[in-house]
Parts: C-alpha cells; sequence; structure tokens
C-alpha cells in the first residue's frame, strides 16, 4: 500500500529531507529509504565565514549535505541557495543533489565546501524571510570584496553605507572610521572612505532588516549582480564570457554586458565537446533556426555551464521539478542530467501557505539580535508579487525588457528624492507578497515578451543630490532589446532601463530592474478620490484650463534639460565652441524665465477657479482667456528667439559632426536620466508648444458660446497664437525632418550622407524580405529618393547594419500574394534589382504602398536617379531567384556579428527604431507629426490586471512613449511605456473594474488601466494614446518641390 506524502512542517526544510531529491510522489510510490552506512564529515563554509562540519552517511545524495546545513541554519527558503567545491580538476562545480556525495569530493577531509546563493531572483522582495535576505546580503557583502560585483564609487559606498549600518548600528564618524579601518569590504577601499561616511550618516534610524533590504534593493539594479562569468570564445576566436541569470543566458565582454538570450528565445541547450550550442526559436515571420556556438575550454567547463543553464531554466521557468526520465534499455544517449528541488514557484506558494515561528538568528558584526518577520501575518490587500517583465530584453534582462522586480511601497532615503505618499508604507522586513501567477512551459518558454517598460535607475540620494549607483543596465523589455536601455536608446548607465525593448534600463529597464509599472502598489481611498473630484469645478473650460497648466508643468521641464542640465554639463567641458553656446543658451533662457512666470498666472486663476482662497470672488475668474491672451501677446516679443532655434539645431549638428569630443559630450548626455528623449528633441520644444496653444485655444473657442464672457478673449488669443505658427510652420517642418534625419543616422552603420539637402524621410518599419532561406525580418527606410533595407545586428551598438538600397527613380511596386503565396506580399521591381517582402497584416501592407507609390511620384518629378550613398555596402545586384548564395553569406555575417564587437558605441535599444522592429510594425514622418501635436501631461491612477489598488503617478505623453513619475516635481522618469503595437479599448462588465474614466492597454499579456479625473481629461488621453497606437490617415503630402535646407 502506498504511502501519502506527509505535509511539511515548519521545523522541516520545505518537506522532507530524505525523499532524496524527488519532490512529488506518484500514487503507489514509496520513499527511498534513508541512506545508511559508515558516515563521513565534511566542512561546509558558511556565508559569514565561519566554519561548520557535518557528518553524513557516505552513500547520501548531494540532497541530504544541503538539507542538513538549511536546517542548522532554520532557513526555510534554502532552495535559492547551493553547495560548491572544487573538483579533482580544481574546476568550481555545484554539489549534484541526486548524485551520492562520496561519488563526486573525492576526499572529503581535503575540501572545503561552500554553502552560497545560487539562484538570483529578479526582484528580492520575492525572498520573504529575513534570514533569507541577511544570508543574500552576506553574498553581495562577499562579492563585493572579492571583486564579483563591479561598480561605480558611489554605488560601492553606497552598498558598503548600509553594510556599516547593519554591522555597527547608527552613525558615529569615529566608530565608523575604526570600523573600515578593521574592515575591508572592497579593494581600493580608503578612496571611499569619506563618501561612506556620509552615506552612512543618512541611515540613521534603520534596522538591520532594513539596511538588508536596501542593500539588495542597489545591488540588484547592478548589471554584475548574480553574476558569475564563465570564460569563452566566440565563432570570430574573440574572448567573451558567458553567464547566466534568472532571464536568460549573458553575454560579457570584459565586465561589459554585449547581449543577451532571454528563455524566450532560447530553444534547445546543448553541448558537444568543447562547444556550448544555443538553438534559438526562429522569428515569427522567419522559416529558419539560428545556432549560435561558443568554444570553452575544455568539455568540463562546457558541461558544467550546461548543467548551471538547465538548472536556471527549470527553477524560475518551471512550474514544478521536472520528472526524471526512463532510464533506457540497453544505452543511453546524452546526459541525464536534470534539475532537482523545488522551483521558485513552489518555494513562493509553499512559504505563503505556511506560517512560521518567529526564529532568532545572529547576525555576525551586527550589535542586534534579528527575529524572523514573516511569521504568520494576514496578507496585505494590496501588495503583490512583482510580475516578472522580461528586461523585456531591456528586453535586458532578457530579451530587452524583462524587468522581473516590482518595488516595494517602501520610503527610501537614499534612493528616491521625493515621493507621493499614497498609503501607509510598510517597513521592508514586514512585508509579505503573494505570489503572482507564473507561466509553465514545457520547454524553454517566453517570459514578457514585447517588454514595454523601460526603466530607468531610480536610485537617488535624498539629501545630497540625486545618486547614479548602478553601473549595470536594467533590463525588461519582452521585445525591446537584448540589451538593457533607457527611455532614449542610450546604454542604461547605472541607470535602471529600461532599460527596450524597450528597456533599462528597465531594465532597465528594464528592460526593461524593477521598473515602476510593476511597482507595489500604494492605494488610494475611493472615498478620498471621489470627495476630491466633488470639490473640483466640473465645467470642461475648467479641464481645458487644467491641460494648459499640467502641459506647461512638462514644458518647463523640457526647458531646463538645456538651459539648466546641459548648460551645466557644456560648462564643465571646454569642447563646445563659444558661438555655438551664445547662439543656444541666451535664446532659451529668456523663454525659460518668461514661461515660469506664465505658469504661476495660470495656477494661481486655478486657484481662484476651484475656490481654494478668494471664495467671494470666485466667479470673476472661472475663465482663462484673458491670462492666455495678456501672455501670447507678451510671447510675440520673444518671436526673435524663437527664430534662431532652427538655426541652433542646425549649428549644432555640425559642431557635432566636425568635433569627437563634442560628440562625446552630447552623447553622454543623452544617457543622463534628466535627457529622456533624443537632445536635439528639445531644441525644437518651443516651436511644438505654440501649436499645443492653439489647438487648447480652438478647444475653448468651440465650447464657449458667442456670448460666454471668456470666448471674446479667447478668440482674440487665438488669432495671436495663429498668426505666430504660421510664421514659423515652414521652419518647423523643416526641422523636424532634419531632426529625424540625424536621429536615423545614429540607428544605422553603413551610411556616409543619409543628410543631405533635399531629403525627406517618410517612413520606417519592420517587414519579412523573402529569399532563399525564407522570409527574414528587415527594418526598411523609405526616403523620398532611396528605400534602405537593414538587419540589426546583436552587437554592443544594437545598431542597424545596411544590406542594401534600391533607388526609387524607374521602381515599380505591385502586390504578388498568389506569385509567391506568402499573405501581404510586394513585389518592389527596381532599375537593377527586385525584392519581396511581406508585411505583418494588411492594413501595414496598404500603408506601405501608399508611401512607397508616393515616393516613386516624388523620385519621377525629380530631375533623374540620385547618386547611391552606401559607399560602404556594395550593391545588391541579384533578382530574387539567384539570392541563395549571396544572402547566405549575409546571414553567416549576421550570425557572426552577434557576439563580435564591430563598434563600442553606446547601446541603443529603446528607439523609435527598435519599437517598430520588435513589434514588428511601422511609422510614418505623418505619424511622427501627429505626434508632435497630441502632447499631454497629468496625474492619472494605474491599476495592474491581477491588482486590487490603484497608484497615482504623474504621466507624460510624448513621443509615442508615455512616461511615469513619482510626481510632476521629478526631474526624470523612473520608466516609459512605448504605445506602437498596443490596443486601446474600454475595460469590459467581466473585467470588474467598476470605475468612471477608466481606459485599457493592451499588447499581446501585458494589461494596463488608467483612470482619469474627468470626462474630459479621460477623453484628452484617450484622444492622444489613439493616435500613438494607431497610425494616422495621411492628411497632407510632403511636397517634393518644398526647401528643406
Amino acid at each position: 500500500m502506498g504511502e501519502i506524502e506527509q505535509r511539511p512542517t515548519p521545523g522541516s526544510r520545505l518537506g522532507a529531507p530524505e525523499s532524496s531529491g524527488i519532490s512529488t510522489l506518484e500514487h503507489g510510490q514509496k520513499l527511498p529509504p534513508p541512506p545508511s552506512g559508515k558516515l563521513m564529515s565534511i566542512k561546509i563554509q558558511m556565508l559569514d565565514d565561519t566554519q561548520e562540519a557535518f557528518e553524513v552517511p557516505q552513500r547520501a545524495p548531494g540532497k541530504v549535505l544541503l538539507d542538513a546545513v538549511c536546517n542548522h541554519l532554520n532557513l526555510v527558503e534554502g532552495d535559492y541557495f547551493g553547495l560548491e567545491f572544487p573538483d579533482h580538476k580544481k574546476i568550481t562545480v555545484w554539489l549534484d543533489l541526486l548524485k551520492p556525495i562520496v561519488k563526486q569530493i573525492r576526499r572529503p577531509k581535503h575540501v572545503v565546501v561552500r554553502f552560497v546563493v545560487k539562484f538570483f531572483p529578479p526582484d528580492h522582495t520575492q525572498l520573504q524571510e529575513e534570514l533569507t535576505r541577511y544570508l543574500f546580503a552576506l553574498q553581495v557583502k562577499q562579492d563585493l570584496a572579492q571583486g564579483r560585483l563591479t561598480c561605480n564609487d558611489t554605488s560601492a559606498a553606497l552598498l558598503i553605507s548600509h553594510i556599516v549600518q547593519s554591522e555597527i548600528g547608527d552613525f558615529d564618524e569615529a566608530s565608523d572610521r575604526e570600523h573600515l579601518a578593521k574592515n575591508k569590504y572592497i579593494p581600493q577601499q580608503d578612496a571611499l572612505e569619506d563618501k561612506i561616511v556620509e552615506f552612512h550618516h543618512n541611515h540613521i534610524g534603520q534596522t538591520p532588516a532594513e539596511s538588508d533590504f536596501q542593500l539588495l534593493e542597489i545591488a540588484r539594479r547592478l548589471e554584475m549582480y548574480g553574476i558569475r562569468l564563465h570564460p569563452a570564445k566566440d565563432r570570430e576566436g574573440t574572448k567573451i564570457n558567458l553567464a547566466v541569470a534568472n532571464t536568460g543566458i549573458l553575454v560579457f565582454q570584459g565586465f561589459t554586458k554585449i547581449n543577451a538570450f532571454n528563455w524566450a528565445k532560447v530553444r534547445k541547450l546543448s553541448f558537444k565537446r568543447k562547444r556550448f550550442l544555443i538553438k534559438l526559436r526562429p522569428d515569427a515571420n522567419s522559416s529558419f533556426q539560428d545556432t549560435l556556438e561558443f568554444l570553452m575550454a575544455s568539455r568540463d567547463f562546457c558541461k558544467s555551464f550546461w548543467k548551471i543553464c538547465v538548472e536556471h531554466h527549470a527553477f524560475f521557468r518551471l512550474f514544478e521539478e521536472p520528472k526524471p526520465k526512463p532510464k533506457p534499455v540497453l544505452f543511453s544517449r546524452g546526459s541525464s542530467f536534470r534539475f532537482s528541488g523545488r522551483t521558485q514557484k513552489q518555494v513562493l506558494d509553499y512559504v505563503k501557505e505556511g506560517g512560521h515561528k518567529k526564529v532568532q538568528f545572529e547576525r555576525k558584526h551586527s550589535k542586534i539580535h534579528s527575529f524572523r518577520s514573516l511569521a504568520v501575518q494576514p496578507m496585505e490587500p494590496n501588495s503583490e508579487v512583482p510580475k516578472q517583465a522580461q528586461q523585456r530584453a531591456s528586453l535586458t534582462l532578457g530579451e530587452g525588457a524583462e524587468s522581473p522586480g516590482g518595488q516595494s511601497c517602501q520610503q527610501r532615503k537614499e534612493l528616491e528624492d521625493s515621493i507621493n505618499k499614497c498609503g501607509p508604507c510598510q517597513n521592508p522586513a514586514l512585508q509579505k507578497s503573494p505570489v503572482g501567477n507564473k507561466k509553465a512551459d514545457g520547454g524553454v518558454k517566453e517570459t514578457t515578451e514585447e517588454e514595454e517598460e523601460v526603466v530607468k535607475d531610480r536610485t537617488q540620494q535624498s539629501k545630497p543630490q540625486p545618486l547614479q549607483p548602478s553601473t549595470g543596465s536594467l533590463t525588461g523589455s519582452p521585445h525591446l532589446s537584448e540589451l538593457s536601455i533607457n527611455s532614449q536608446g542610450g546604454a542604461v548607465p547605472a541607470n535602471l532601463i529600461l532599460s527596450p525593448n524597450l528597456s533599462p534600463d528597465t531594465k532597465q529597464a528594464s528592460p526593461l530592474v524593477s521598473p515602476l509599472l510593476n511597482d507595489q502598489p500604494c492605494p488610494r481611498t475611493d472615498d478620498e478620490e471621489e470627495g476630491r473630484r466633488k470639490r473640483f469645478p466640473t465645467d470642461k473650460a475648467y479641464f481645458i484650463a487644467k491641460e494648459v497648466s499640467t502641459t506647461e508643468r512638462t514644458y518647463l521641464k523640457d526647458l531646463e534639460v538645456i538651459t539648466s542640465w546641459f548648460q551645466s554639463t557644456v560648462s564643465k567641458e571646454d569642447s563646445m565652441p563659444e558661438t555655438l553656446k551664445s547662439l543656444i543658451f541666451p535664446n532659451f533662457e529668456p523663454l525659460h524665465k518668461f514661461h515660469t512666470n506664465f505658469l504661476k498666472e495660470i495656477e494661481q486663476r486655478l486657484a481662484l477657479w476651484e475656490g481654494r482662497s478668494n471664495a467671494h470672488i470666485r466667479g470673476d475668474y472661472q475663465r482663462i482667456g484673458d491670462v492666455m491672451l495678456k501672455n501670447i501677446q507678451a510671447m510675440k516679443q520673444l518671436a526673435a528667439h524663437l527664430w534662431k532655434h532652427s538655426e541652433a539645431l542646425e549649428a549644432l549638428e555640425t559642431s557635432i559632426k566636425s568635433s569627437r569630443r563634442l560628440e562625446n559630450l552630447c552623447r553622454d548626455f543623452e544617457l543622463q536620466k534628466v535627457c529622456y528623449l533624443p537632445l536635439n528633441t528639445f531644441l525644437l520644444r518651443p516651436l511644438h508648444r505654440l501649436m499645443h496653444y492653439k489647438q487648447v485655444l480652438e478647444r475653448l473657442c468651440k465650447h464657449h458660446p458667442p456670448n460666454h464672457a471668456d470666448f471674446r478673449d479667447c478668440r482674440a488669443a487665438l488669432a495671436e497664437i495663429t498668426e505666430m505658427v504660421a510664421q514659423l510652420h515652414g521652419t518647423m517642418i523643416k526641422m523636424e525632418n532634419f531632426q529625424k534625419l540625424h536621429e536615423l543616422k545614429k540607428d544605422l552603420i553603413g551610411i556616409d550622407n543619409l543628410v543631405i539637402p533635399g531629403r525627406e524621410f517618410i517612413r520606417l518599419g519592420s517587414l519579412s524580405k523573402l529569399s532563399g532561406k525564407g522570409l527574414q525580418q528587415r527594418m526598411f527606410f523609405l526616403f523620398n529618393d532611396i528605400l534602405l533595407y537593414t538587419s540589426r545586428g546583436l552587437t554592443i551598438s544594437n545598431q542597424f547594419k545596411v544590406h542594401g538600397q534600391l533607388p526609387l527613380y524607374g521602381m515599380t511596386i505591385e502586390e504578388s500574394e498568389d506569385e509567391w503565396g506568402v499573405p501581404h506580399c510586394l513585389t518592389l521591381r527596381g532599375q537593377r534589382q527586385s525584392i519581396i517582402v511581406a508585411a505583418s497584416s494588411r492594413p501595414e501592407m496598404e500603408k506601405w504602398i501608399e508611401d512607397i507609390q508616393m515616393a516613386i511620384d516624388l523620385a519621377e518629378k525629380s530631375s533623374g536617379p540620385t547618386a547611391e550613398f552606401l559607399a560602404s555596402s556594395p550593391p545588391d545586384n541579384k533578382s530574387p531567384d539567384e539570392a541563395t548564395v549571396a544572402d547566405q553569406e549575409s546571414e553567416d555575417d549576421l550570425s557572426a556579428s552577434r557576439t563580435s564587437l564591430e563598434r563600442q558605441a553606446p547601446h541603443r535599444g529603446n528607439t523609435m527604431v527598435h519599437v517598430c522592429w520588435h513589434r514588428n510594425t511601422s511609422v510614418s514622418m505623418v505619424d511622427f507629426s501627429v505626434a508632435v501635436e497630441n502632447q499631454l501631461s497629468g496625474n492619472l491612477l494605474r491599476k495592474f490586471k491581477n491588482s486590487n489598488g490603484w497608484q497615482k503617478l504623474w504621466v507624460v505623453f510624448t513621443n509615442f512613449c508615455l512616461f511615469f513619475y513619482k510626481s510632476h516635481q521629478d526631474n526624470h522618469p523612473l520608466a516609459s511605456l512605448p504605445l506602437l503595437g498596443y490596443s486601446l479599448t474600454i475595460p469590459s462588465e467581466s473585467e470588474d473594474i467598476h470605475k468612471d474614466y477608466v481606459f485599457k492597454l493592451h499588447f499581446k499579456s501585458h494589461v494596463y488601466y488608467f483612470r482619469a479625473e474627468s470626462e474630459y481629461t479621460f477623453q484628452r488621453w484617450m484622444e492622444v494614446i489613439r493616435s500613438a497606437t494607431s497610425s494616422a490617415s495621411r492628411a497632407h503630402i510632403l511636397s517634393h518641390n518644398d526647401s528643406m535646407y
């Protein structure tokens, strides 16, 4: 008669230790007998550097020893840890939990086995026990001392300050310096001593448990957190390092991550002798499979790394421990190795369901004893485990966006400067999060694949100034990039991304990395929210006026990027010519001063309108037209400065082209968190703002009847601003095209002179090109004279390599679905070459047909064919039927570039080009123009699909993205959500929202709900977001005859 597995008790480690690695029993299966026989003693080095001896039977499997260590520590979440030791070849390997110990450790008396962290979860809030977090903190301390956890000086000092707080308590300068003199936490610590002491002063009152929490919050954002490097070579012989993490397999050049293969993209992992092989899943539009190959030092090294990868995939991606393979009757082929133990989901479920007594444990060097703090407590109604969104490459952390970690509601002095306090905050050590739903995947399955949240590093110091402690990128964007990214496509500096995929991120990102969109919600009560709404006016004109105020706040912040942040950066470097300085800053500072006063006037008027002061005269001030008219008339005096902005943009780009130092300065500035858009975009903001005023006044005039007291002023102000817009409209169109060409130039490799007089950008997007290997994804760029097609190289630069060009002069276009049997297929026939491409949908195909035909017509009207400009790319003079050999060579080059370092350029993983690539869509210049007109800012309440609470955020919509802030006073966004490809709808009854003014954003498995404060703001958010989620109809066609330069 079969025995039923006993329910685990709090005293045992996640269930019976005698199970020999079998965590589930089939009906009728008996527990294996406990091992017997002679005992042997094994020395274990703990994370606090103490050594303990454990006696286990010689024939016992490795699991028995690991269970003995965990029982000794009273450790419940022991599955995150492992035992490592040097084998007979001096290779450090993990103790196999299923094999007998005696077969793995040949001379136990002479070997010290180390108890260390094996699996680093994406978010430390998933560690439910204080003891577990303490052990993780010890691992971080150990990695710092051994040089494994590399970071910048600020991050290192901040980490050490939390360690010191945990060990000796509150700040005392004499004690601090004495303690630091006796304890070396990092090489070259002396140079950081003053900074460590300064940071420690800010942690007064922080308990050891809180210090551990803060330490892990900072450490997890570092690129090398939990990373163990394994030397290898790529197919070109370049020395690299491989590593495995919760998101997938990572590739490093030195300590710099240059590539990431998300579990969602990996189909199979294998090794053959010294070769480690990664077979990737084919793209949706591709019929071939890509296998990457890396060469390691020996077969043993290769097999050891393969085992680690198998274990990481199973632990983080599966619902339960994989079943053992049946033993072959005659002979076996390949390794029988499998993951043994509980998966992360099983660990989370167990800890969540079981209650545990508070257990006192000793902290080495600490003056304070700690208690395990997650004992039987009622579940917080609004707590939730941070979702495992993949850095999102920033996909980064994996494919770009996967920033699996979420952030608690805990207020962090040294991490966040100003935070909206939406609810009572919890001590991080007392926080308990329910387990989020996690997909099981039979093989290697997709984590979050189109990462929308690109996260920036939010680590900042509350008192002195914002800090950037992270050196790594945070990932988080499922589709957006295999590298971490920030919101404008630069490498996520000690940044968050998000990362793209948009990605430090998240990273950063998030992938893109605990993005803001995965934060623990700080809920507002419905009564509080409804009461606040009732106090405010309900007139539509009031909300239009409020929109002026909210967007003016964002506009002022954008001006400060130039007048304050960029000017400060330039003043420290002698790389910008004085003539350029005098052209930029003196023409922006008067605007900033004027609009600062303008905003004050608007806010004063709104305060009167709302009745917050002088309520007895409130009725006389329920209008905004007079304020608008007065300031727009004064704004005309600044027209001379506005005319200079186009000249400043051209001069800046010209100077960058001729000065490498200035180019580096601008590139580095774009990597700063405040520069959330491309730098040259900020130079055009004043011109764009005029259009926003015009739109607001048009809505006011349409709303007010002619006899309204405010109608006359609104109409006069509209006439004034319309005149200014008309005067500057031609310049604005010209500059937007100029800016877009320069932005595209940064994303492309192999172009000598993309920006030339007369060239106009029309459309960019992802299409599949038909070749001898089938359909292969390519990025196409359409201009008024030429069509380029490119592929994305997975190098550190993450740029697109030009593969071919098709002059539009003499080209014809025709649908060819029937001929080739491919849906949404087009044939482009040039004078020397023809290609077959396929769009992702019928609407996408129609957009390309319309724009390509328009571009062909413009080219025909020109004087003749244009000269080629891709000097580094030979022309592709082959017909579709002859493409097999050449395309084979092209694909080989592309595969090789996956692991080569072609250019040491910053990572550009979150630009619009990459968004289109990952979302398999396109965007036109008309769409960009519409996006410029549709910008919006304001507070929204945000809710996740599976969460209960609503969190108040300051949201800015611009550049096809939602940027998220804690409040409007923040200088930089904490996360961003690229909207291309998302669906915008209203929640259905079955979704149980039951709130007014709620809209829903949905893309694949990503669902977000946002709640506006009024019907007007709800309609406005719907309007502007719809402009980004669906392409605008062509309102006008760019004229080829317009003078562009």
